[in-house]
């Protein structure tokens, strides 16, 4: 079964703060990665803090960006733990 995300707190500087189901949490760090159409408008921080956990267990936005909950797994159990913080796709 994939991990699933319970909870995200959205954090000053375009990160948010991520919980899985096995524990496993962290901070993602997005300011680099929100261009393309869907994305976009997250670049506006009070559209960027509505970000919420999904009925999959993935992180959405209102405007139906959502971020894969396995490949944020995936960066926060390989990132090095030190400042947890990892950059997706980085």
């Amino acid at each position: 079964m994939l991990p699933r995300i319970v909870s995200v707190q959205p954090l000053d500087g375009y990160r948010l703060d991520v919980a899985f189901d096995d524990g496993t949490t962290g901070v993602i760090a997005l300011s680099d990665r929100l261009f393309g159409t869907v994305f976009e408008p997250l670049r506006d921080e009070k559209f960027f803090r509505q970000a919420c956990v999904d009925e999959f267990g993935a992180i959405a936005w209102p405007n139906g960006a959502d971020l894969a909950p396995d490949a944020l797994h995936e960066k926060l159990r390989s990132a090095d733990r030190s400042p947890l913080t990892a950059a997706i796709g980085g």
